[in-house]
């Protein structure tokens, strides 16, 4: 490898979109789930949490979609009752990291059936940290597609599943959508 590609490679590395955090807290602002991807930004739990509290006290009543807050950018989506955050550098590019917390979000709507809300991501706390997993590793954006992120993780839908399986409220959303086919007929 000549000197010259080397350097390419470098800069190739050095420009992948690098995402310091993906945090969602609930209308307390409280951890519902959080990665941070970058250990030497906040290397503690404590750190961590107190970042957590400004950030949430800053963001939960702006209207507006992006932060710069003690030195990062943070982008942000609340739906019912969650805020979703994806964190990077101060330089990162704010589309970009708008993009990946798009990416996630639509991810969870489809798996969760649009009731992107505290109580079933909760019930589905496993397929949620599957859907991150399958968005960043390590900092990099890993996939771009909201459907594939979905394939991955491989969720079954509630037709398919048997109703002793489901939860109460899978059972309920079952059941309504069978009335309201029947009514529409």
């Amino acid at each position: 490898m000549s000197l010259r590609s080397a350097v390419v490679v470098v800069v190739a590395f050095a420009s992948l979109a690098s995402i310091k955090a993906v945090l969602t807290l609930d209308n307390d602002g409280e951890r519902v789930l959080c990665r941070y991807f970058d250990p030497a930004w906040m290397a503690s739990v404590k750190e961590q949490r107190a970042f957590e509290k400004s950030l949430f006290t800053k963001t939960y009543r702006a209207a507006s979609d992006i932060i710069m807050l003690e030195g990062v950018t943070c982008v942000y989506k609340s739906s019912v009752d969650l805020f979703f955050y994806v964190i990077g550098a101060p330089d990162e590019n704010e589309l970009l990291l708008s993009f990946a917390l798009n990416t996630y979000f639509d991810a969870l709507a489809q798996m969760l059936r649009n009731q992107v809300e505290k109580r079933v991501v909760m019930e589905n706390f496993d397929v949620v940290a599957l859907a991150l997993d399958e968005l960043v590793d390590g900092g990099i954006i890993l996939e771009a597609d909201p459907a594939v992120i979905v394939q991955h993780v491989a969720v079954r839908n509630n037709d398919e599943v048997p109703i002793a399986e489901q939860s109460i409220s899978q059972a309920l959303q079952t059941a309504k959508e069978q009335l309201s086919r029947s009514f529409l007929k």
